[in-house]
């Protein structure tokens, strides 16, 4: 049995993350000493470890509630895990496509910034990297120039 101080260094975790879970449910209120120290048994460890290594994954707490609801045999379990699950994969899924997207309209965009770095007539660090209008991701360039405070209005004017 492990207090709060040990459990918290050995799973990297704030006390009162551990105080946060058992007040909303997550954990069971662990055993306590005479004193009121709060005693967590290599289950309530593993239990721990397990809500950590699924939040770094991307699982929501109420995702996370509803497995270990389905793994206490408190809900359908094959059903709710696979639901949760398979509505995690398809989030991830949905992300992933994004940032291919995001990823197809930077590499441009980075290229075009590193042959001006490399183009002598460009090298004045007081010159402001400017995009050809003509290029299908320009309405990307020009948001990202607008937010390092170059829009297209002062890049014309100099």
């Amino acid at each position: 049995m492990l207090q709060v101080g040990e459990v918290s260094r050995k799973l990297g975790l704030n006390p009162q993350t551990l105080y946060f879970y058992e007040r909303i449910g997550l954990i069971p209120p662990p055993h306590r000493t005479e004193s009121g120290y709060r005693l967590f048994s290599q289950e309530d460890i593993d239990r721990l470890s397990f809500i950590t290594h699924t939040k770094a994954m991307g699982l929501s707490l109420d995702d996370i509630r509803e497995i270990l609801a389905a793994k206490d045999g408190k809900s359908p379990t094959c059903k709710t895990v696979h639901d949760c699950l398979l509505s995690k994969a398809r989030s991830i899924e949905e992300t992933i496509q994004q940032l291919q997207i995001l990823r197809d309209e930077l590499l441009p965009l980075v290229n075009h910034c590193h042959q001006n770095i490399e183009c002598q007539e460009c090298s004045s660090p007081s010159e402001s990297c400017t995009v050809n209008t003509d290029d299908a991701s320009h309405e990307f360039k020009k948001a990202c120039s607008a937010w390092q405070g170059f829009d297209k209005a002062i890049l014309e004017n100099t």
